[in-house]
């Protein structure tokens, strides 16, 4: 038993942190309860994450300023025997650290029998994510044999066209398929998805980790390890306030982040300040979280998500509500397209469609380029998949919006949670957005502020409750699904005030910039009859 006991020191996880003591005895203090870095012995520091960096960085340096062979066989001999060394060092430093043989000894208990006794014990550390076992498989509740082709995601029309045209379009688009495929595979996919960038996760390792920190600490959040259909194994955080006396706490807000965002310091502390249930995830790559971010992963990741919610943690859908930042869009309305039965949807500065934002920051010259390349590879098409969902829906509009708009920042009609606004009213009440109603509905949308939103409301002289009671009478003569033909045998001016009263529903406007956190005042439920 020691024997082994040795070999797990030497190659178990870097321990960064205990966040209160296993120990029940302990749980009372508040040192216990506060919890703090884990402080490695003298002879254990050698091999922090920052020696082998330093080593090989040296190493590095010797080899290329080195003109002599025997200098550097030399250096490589001197840098293994360092290397030895310093493995032989931790190995003592964990064996005569108490904290660690615990650790050590938990974790290798919760992975022989995962109980959530042993889980409980397992929380109270943080260390290499990639080493904390399995909490929840996709093949849990889903068939193996459908693992590898993934889940279903919306594929753009293809033309028709016969066997000859096929064959020649083939050879023709070859290369343009090669240059789009190697284009989205090395900065495509880093320029959409900075957040896994490596660089950038070293630099904002610090600020992680104390949100993370923040979450276990302060609000008794549950890191578990989801593993998706495809093996991505994706990192999640749930703070469960059901227990809580608030009526938010039976709701669960599954928060898809930004490009760049993390649950541990993204859109996740919104719904926590309103006392909900929360479920966060990183996108794969991000982090904890394994694989690439493109849509099939992602579309993976998200599921995986709401499965083990409902699986696990013991959500119905009719309590779950998706909340999305930016292109988390895409997972969130992916997520109300495949489970229609979720409650609602509140999308927070997203946009319509990935392709006009592309078509923005790249060469004019490169459009037919740019356009094959989103629509194959990258294609977020956040309108098409929400236009499948008859939930209720709160989109949340940036007024000084600088990253999803095509043109200057200050013309806020180009802001393309307009158009993303704009398609579902026209899915929806196709005998009320007419030209006449979508042309209102743009003069309200151009307004910047809440006075301008007003101005433009009240001059058409809107009566909210005229038109609630007309879409009631609808809904409860009919019941049936959208797109409704309300609206049909209307009067022009009916059918003004009908577009800004869904118009005022459906959108609210927030004034700040893209990356502004929003307050929790900002976040409500969405309208519904």
């Amino acid at each position: 038993m020691a024997g082994w006991m040795w070999l797990r020191c030497i190659l178990g996880p870097h321990l960064q942190r205990i966040h209160r003591s296993p120990n029940p005895s302990r749980l009372e203090s508040s040192a216990g309860r506060k919890g703090g870095n884990y402080q490695p012995r003298s002879l254990e520091k050698p091999l922090t994450p920052s020696f082998p960096g330093f080593a090989s960085a040296l190493w590095s340096l010797s080899y290329y300023s080195s003109p002599l062979l025997l200098c550097y066989l030399y250096r490589k001999v001197l840098y293994n025997k360092m290397f030895f060394v310093s493995c032989v060092l931790t190995w003592w430093g964990r064996w005569k650290n108490s904290e660690y043989v615990q650790f050590v000894s938990i974790l290798e208990e919760t992975k022989q029998n995962h109980t959530p006794g042993n889980k409980k014990k397992l929380k109270c550390y943080d260390f290499d994510f990639s080493c904390w076992p399995s909490d929840f498989s996709w093949t849990e509740v889903s068939n193996p044999k459908l693992s590898k082709a993934g889940v279903s995601l919306l594929k753009p029309e293809p033309r028709l066209r016969g066997a000859a045209d096929n064959i020649l379009n083939s050879v023709r688009t070859l290369p343009c398929h090669i240059i789009s495929f190697l284009i989205v595979h090395s900065f495509g996919r880093r320029m959409l998805y900075p957040g896994s960038v490596r660089l950038l996760q070293k630099a904002m390792k610090s600020l992680l980790d104390q949100g993370r920190n923040k979450l276990v600490e302060e609000f008794d959040g549950q890191r578990n390890k989801l593993v998706a259909c495809d093996g991505n194994e994706i990192d999640t955080m749930f703070v469960d306030r059901r227990r809580d006396r608030g009526e938010n706490g039976q709701t669960l807000v599954i928060c898809c982040e930004g490009n760049a965002g993390f649950y541990e310091i993204g859109c996740m502390n919104t719904p926590l300040e309103g006392g909900y249930s929360v479920l966060g995830w990183n996108h794969p790559g991000f982090v904890g979280s394994t694989g690439i971010p493109f849509p099939q992963n992602e579309a993976n990741a998200m599921d995986v998500v709401i499965q083990f919610a409902v699986h696990k943690l013991g959500f119905q859908l009719s309590d779950i509500v998706i909340y999305a930042w930016s292109i988390g869009g895409f997972t969130a309305s992916w997520a109300v397209m495949s489970y229609p039965e979720i409650q609602s949807l509140v999308l927070d500065a997203s946009f319509d469609d990935l392709l006009p934002l592309a078509l923005k920051v790249m060469p004019s010259n490169w459009r037919p380029l740019v356009q094959y390349t989103v629509r194959h590879y990258i294609n977020l098409n956040n309108a098409e998949q929400l236009l499948k969902y008859q939930g209720p829906v709160l989109l949340i509009r940036r007024t000084r919006d600088e990253i999803i708009t095509t043109a200057d920042t200050e013309d806020i009609m180009s802001n393309r949670g307009n158009d993303l606004l704009l398609k579902l009213l026209q899915f929806r009440y196709p005998k009320i957005m007419t030209d006449e109603g979508i042309r209102v509905v743009r003069q309200w949308l151009a307004a910047s502020n809440h006075i301008e939103e007003m101005s433009v409301y009240s001059g058409y002289e809107v009566d909210d409750d005229w038109c609630s009671s007309v879409l009631q009478s609808y809904q409860a003569d009919r019941d049936v699904l959208f797109p409704w033909s309300v609206g049909e045998d209307m009067t022009l001016e009916g059918r003004r005030q009908l577009a800004l009263f869904l118009a005022r529903k459906y959108m609210r406007n927030f004034e700040s910039t893209h990356c502004t956190p929003l307050p929790a005042s900002e976040f409500h439920s969405p309208w519904r009859l």
